[in-house]
């Protein structure tokens, strides 16, 4: 969410912004906030002279009533009652402007870095780097699921008749290896100076609505019926929120975090869910990582995040590139993006294992998280991006350590996780 103050003195700065977002539905809402604001205010400014005037009586009635003059005091006083009754339509009016304000503000989206590409949608999209060599083994890659079948390591129909689709059982040395990936990785970041955090697996609605738009909300969260809860998607969210209404002392900054949780999704809309695979589903584990810092640092403090997937996933040998997210492509809250993508052998293609995102002031205005620094409050940025998220993974992983006879290598560093094994027959 931007600053109302920024948008009023800059419409056009905005409307250029939803232009190059390609939500040109979105640009009468500029001048629609604009109006509210200014009507705001007036009624605002109308109040407190109200109340400005108000307190001035009240001290007139008071030295009246010392002076015994009662009937004059009493005149003083209906001045008072009248006042007050329009008072309450001001104050009533101001909640009223203000909470219409507020829920145009969070659909506008933020101003984009000038460093991202313009573009309408994903396939505008573009590649930044690659690293590792993309191979194309000689003998037939089966599909991930078969891949794990032949371990006797996955029961999709067991699943579909506890919980339907969108759901899978885990089993025998692939449930190790999706454990030995999430451990590893949370090693990997506490090694890399990141403070280790179990978090809430439910948030409520304030926290929701402060790390994302109405759209997103709408199309992945599970709520709990009767309760202001819901199920986290991603612990970036219960992670920001753990800073909600907090000023934090800018000499405690940054704060860098990783941070395990089960992830929940309803995933509606275009994409929908993999009946056959395991690449978008319900239900998944996931390591995170989480930035809050000073607005000057947020861009190298991008960058460090990415490095940090890009060099996990090398270090177990998988071939990625960086991908940077197009206008179009970012949701509504992010200043940049990019996607970390695997190699797939069997697709020969890479394929989106995780996102790094700089989401500059928008989450922190909305929750109220500030930094107390020397020259006064500011609000702080936040930044969060995916470790690793099996059973995504898990489908990279098994592809490119599969043998020609069948076995899947387990790379040296992963191997003290999976006591001791060099591969799984």
């Amino acid at each position: 969410m931007i600053d109302i103050k920024f948008l009023r003195e800059n419409p056009d700065v905005v409307k250029e912004n939803i232009k190059k977002k390609f939500q040109d539905n979105k640009l009468p809402l500029v001048d629609e906030v604009i109006e509210l604001d200014k009507k705001a205010r007036e009624t605002q400014m109308e109040a407190d002279n109200l109340r400005s005037e108000r307190n001035k009586i009240s001290k007139e009635i008071g030295a009246l009533m010392a002076q015994g003059k009662k009937d004059e005091a009493m005149e003083k006083k209906a001045l008072v009652a009248e006042g007050a009754s329009r008072l309450a339509e001001l104050e009533a009016a101001e909640v009223e402007l203000q909470e219409k304000i507020t829920k145009i503000m969070m659909t506008i989206p933020n101003i984009i870095d000038p460093s991202v590409p313009i573009g309408k949608d994903d396939s505008c999209n573009v590649e930044i780097q690659k690293y590792g060599e993309p191979v194309v083994p000689d003998f037939e890659i089966p599909y991930h699921t078969e891949i794990m079948e032949k371990f006797n390591g996955i029961d999709l129909d067991a699943a579909r008749r506890v919980a339907g689709n969108g759901f899978y059982y885990l089993m025998g040395d692939i449930a190790r290896l999706h454990s030995a990936v999430i451990t590893y990785a949370r090693d990997f970041m506490i090694n890399r100076g990141f403070t280790y955090c179990v978090p809430p697996f439910m948030i409520r609605s304030n926290v929701v609505t402060g790390v994302m738009s109405f759209a997103e909300m709408e199309a992945m969260m599970y709520k709990i019926e009767g309760e202001d809860l819901y199920l986290i998607g991603t612990s970036e969210h219960s992670m920001i929120g753990k800073f909600i209404d907090q000023i934090i002392p800018e000499e405690q900054l940054p704060q860098t975090l990783t941070s395990y949780s089960p992830c929940f999704r309803k995933e509606k809309g275009a994409h929908g869910l993999e009946e056959r695979g395991v690449y978008r589903i319900h239900q998944f584990e996931k390591q995170e990582m989480v930035v809050i810092c000073k607005p000057e640092d947020s861009m190298m403090w991008y960058d460090k995040l990415w490095q940090n997937t890009v060099d996990l996933f090398r270090s177990l040998d998988i071939p990625v590139r960086t991908l940077e997210c197009c206008s179009g492509d970012l949701a509504d809250l992010k200043v940049k993006s990019c996607d970390v993508e695997a190699w797939s052998p069997r697709q020969k293609k890479y394929f989106e294992v995780g996102s790094c995102s700089n989401l500059g002031d928008a989450q922190a205005r909305r929750l109220k998280i500030r930094v107390n620094g020397e020259n006064g409050k500011y609000l702080a940025h936040t930044l969060n991006n995916t470790v690793v998220a099996p059973p995504r993974m898990l489908i990279a992983f098994l592809e490119n350590n599969l043998q020609a006879d069948g076995s899947v290598r387990i790379p040296e560093v992963l191997q003290p996780y999976m006591g001791g094994m060099k591969e799984i027959r």
